[in-house]
C-alpha cells in the first residue's frame, strides 16, 4: 500500500496519555448516579446496571490480571479518531497482561450477530494508528436491540472467550451498549460492555462527557475550507456563498466553525425554534444582511446553515407532518394527478397555514417535500438542499425590495455542502491524543470489572497529562423519548445551549460581522509545530470552560 509523506510521519506520533494512566491505575468510586429524567422508568429498564457510581482513574499499585478477550465494534458514522480508540484500548490490555486479544466486529454491530470477526494483532493495529477513517474493520447502523441478536452475540463472544466488548458509537449506539449491558447482567453471562463517545455532531455531550471524539477535527477540517471559501469571496467580491454543514439535531458544527471563521451570517436552528421563527423570518434575516452589505458596496459575503435548520423551524414542521400524514392517507389519488397539477393539487388539500407556506416554497424544493420519501413514506429532510431554498427565497425577496428602492446591490449566489469531507479526516493532534486515551480508559474499566460504563476523559482544555479518566454509567445519561410511537430509554442528545458561553460569544459579535468583512483563515490542520498551533481545543470547549 503506498503512503503519503504526512501518513509515514503522522504514524510515529506517540499519543500523549493522562497521567494517572501513564503507571498502574486504581479506581476511585463517587457517588451514586441517577439518569437525567424520567427516573423510575430508567430504574425498573435498567435493574442492573442503574445507580452505579461515577468512576474516576488515579495512580495505582502494581498488581497482575489473568489473561483475556476483548471485542471492539466500531457503530454508526465515521468520526476522527476511531482507529486511535482501537489503539489505545488495544494497548492497554496488553500492557495489562501480554497474552490479552483484542478481536473487531467487522461491519458494524452487525459483525457480533453475524460472527464476521478478526483478531487485530499488533502488525495490523500499528498500520492505523493516527489514521482518519473507520477501515481498520468498517462500521454499520445495525441496531442492536432484539433479544435473538444478543443472543447470537453472545454466541461468538463466549466462543472467542471474549471477557467484554467496547461499542464505539454515537448517542443510539451508546444506548444500544447500556441495553446489552444490562441483558448480560440480567443473564449473568460474565460479560461487560462498555461505550466511548463518538459523532461529529458535538451532541453527545454532558457535565462528564466534555465531547464528542471526531468533532474538533470535522470543525477544523470545515473551517480550513469555509476560510478558503471566505478569501476566494473577499478576492472576487461578487458572490454571496450558501454553505450547508453535517449537523442534523444540533448545530454544534456551525456554532463552533462560525466562532472559527467569523462568517456574515450563520443560523442556529435552536435559536430559530426557541424564537419561533417562520421561514421568511430566516429569509428576511440574511437578506437583510446581503441589503446591509451591498449599501457598504460589498455585494458578496458568507452564511452557514445547519443541515436539520428545516426540522427547527416550528411552521416547517408543522407543514412536514401534515404532509406526511396526508399523503400517507392520499397516495395513490396524489400519484395519478399530471405531475404539473399536483403542486397546486396538494396547496388546495393543507390547511391554510401549511398552504400558504407550500405555496411561497421554491418549486424544486415543493416537490422534494411531497415526492422523495423514506420506506415509511416520511419527507427525507437530509435531501432538502436548504442552501439552495434558502439562496433562492433571499433572491425572490431581494428583487420585491429592488422594486420598492430598498435594495441597490448586485445577488449572485453559489452553494456548498460540507459533510463527508470531514469524517474521515487525519485526527487532529487533540482527537489522536482524546480517542486514544478514551480507548486505554476503556481498557481500565474493563480491567476493574465495570459494565454498562462509558469512557470518560475531562479537563479537555488542560494539556493532556492533566486529562482527568474515568466513567460514567450510560443509564446517568438516558431519557425516555417517543420514538416509531412507543416511549424507549436513549441517551438525551446536547443542543446547542442559548445561554452557554460558546452561544453569547458568537451572539455578541455576529452584528460586527454582519457588516464588517472579518473574516479568519484557520487554514489546514497542523500536526507538527507549536503546541499553541497544533495542540488547541475547539473554540467551544475553550469558552465552555472558560479558558
Amino acid at each position: 500500500m503506498t503512503k503519503s509523506a504526512l501518513q509515514i510521519a503522522r504514524a510515529a506520533y506517540q499519543p500523549k496519555l493522562p497521567k494517572a494512566l501513564q503507571g498502574f491505575v486504581k479506581v476511585q468510586e463517587g457517588e451514586p448516579t441517577q439518569s437525567v429524567a424520567d427516573q423510575e422508568a430508567i430504574k425498573q429498564l435498567f435493574p442492573n446496571t442503574y445507580g452505579m457510581p461515577l468512576v474516576k482513574f488515579v495512580e495505582g499499585e502494581a498488581k497482575t490480571y489473568a489473561p483475556m478477550n476483548v471485542g471492539v465494534i466500531l457503530s454508526g458514522g465515521q468520526a476522527p479518531g476511531g482507529h486511535n480508540v482501537i489503539s489505545g484500548l488495544f494497548d492497554g490490555i496488553k500492557k495489562l497482561n501480554p497474552e490479552n486479544k483484542l478481536y473487531g466486529f467487522i461491519l458494524g454491530p452487525g459483525g457480533l450477530v453475524d460472527h464476521k470477526y478478526m483478531e487485530l494483532t499488533s502488525d495490523i493495529i500499528d498500520e492505523y494508528r493516527n489514521t482518519g477513517g473507520f477501515d481498520i474493520i468498517g462500521s454499520g447502523r445495525t441496531k442492536l436491540e432484539k433479544t435473538e441478536q444478543f443472543e447470537k452475540g453472545y454466541e461468538i463472544l463466549k466462543e472467542l472467550g471474549i471477557k467484554a466488548l467496547v461499542i464505539i458509537g454515537g448517542d443510539d449506539s451508546n444506548t444500544n451498549a447500556c441495553v446489552l449491558a444490562e441483558y448480560y447482567a440480567a443473564k449473568k453471562y460474565g460479560i461487560q460492555v462498555i461505550g466511548c463517545p463518538k459523532t461529529i455532531d458535538g451532541d453527545l455531550k454532558n457535565d462528564m462527557i466534555e465531547t464528542s471524539f471526531g468533532f474538533d477535527t470535522a470543525c477544523k477540517t470545515y473551517s480550513e475550507v469555509i476560510g478558503n471559501i471566505e478569501r476566494d469571496c473577499n478576492s472576487a467580491r461578487k458572490y454571496w456563498h450558501f454553505i450547508k454543514l453535517m449537523g442534523r439535531s444540533a448545530s454544534h458544527i456551525a456554532l463552533e466553525c462560525a466562532l472559527q471563521v467569523q462568517p456574515n451570517v450563520c443560523i442556529i436552528s435552536e435559536e430559530v425554534e426557541a424564537k419561533n421563527m417562520s421561514l421568511d423570518d430566516v429569509v428576511t434575516y440574511i437578506a437583510q444582511v446581503v441589503a446591509d452589505r451591498a449599501a457598504d458596496g460589498n455585494n458578496f459575503g458568507t452564511v452557514l446553515i445547519p443541515e436539520g435548520l428545516i426540522e427547527f423551524i416550528p411552521a416547517m414542521k408543522s407543514l412536514i407532518a401534515e404532509l406526511n400524514d396526508f399523503l400517507a392517507q392520499n397516495g395513490d389519488e396524489f400519484n395519478s394527478i399530471e405531475r404539473t397539477k399536483q403542486r397546486d393539487y396538494i396547496i388546495g388539500k393543507l390547511s391554510p397555514a401549511n398552504s400558504a407556506i407550500y405555496a411561497s416554497l421554491p418549486e424544486g424544493v415543493a416537490r422534494q417535500l411531497s415526492l422523495d420519501r423514506d420506506p415509511h413514506g416520511n419527507v427525507q429532510v437530509s435531501l432538502i438542499e436548504t442552501e439552495k431554498l434558502l439562496s433562492e427565497m433571499v433572491a425572490t425577496k431581494l428583487a420585491a425590495w429592488k422594486k420598492e428602492g430598498k435594495y441597490v446591490g448586485k445577488f449572485a449566489a453559489q452553494h456548498h455542502f460540507f459533510g463527508y469531507e470531514g469524517r474521515c479526516a487525519a485526527p487532529s493532534n487533540f482527537d489522536a491524543d482524546y480517542c486514544y486515551s478514551l480507548g486505554y480508559t476503556a481498557s481500565m474499566l474493563i480491567a476493574n470489572g465495570k459494565t454498562g460504563y462509558m469512557s470518560s476523559v475531562k479537563n479537555t482544555t488542560a494539556p493532556a497529562a492533566e486529562w482527568i479518566a474515568g466513567g460514567v454509567p450510560i443509564t446517568m445519561m438516558m431519557n425516555m423519548e417517543r420514538r416509531h410511537g412507543e416511549m424507549k430509554p436513549v441517551i438525551q442528545k446536547a443542543l446547542v445551549k442559548l445561554d452557554g458561553a460558546p452561544f453569547k460569544e458568537f451572539a455578541s459579535k455576529r452584528a460586527v460581522w454582519a457588516k464588517e468583512t472579518a473574516y479568519v483563515y484557520p487554514g489546514p490542520i497542523q500536526y507538527f509545530g507549536p503546541t499553541e498551533v497544533c495542540d488547541q481545543p475547539t473554540k467551544t470547549l475553550q469558552l465552555e470552560q472558560a479558558k
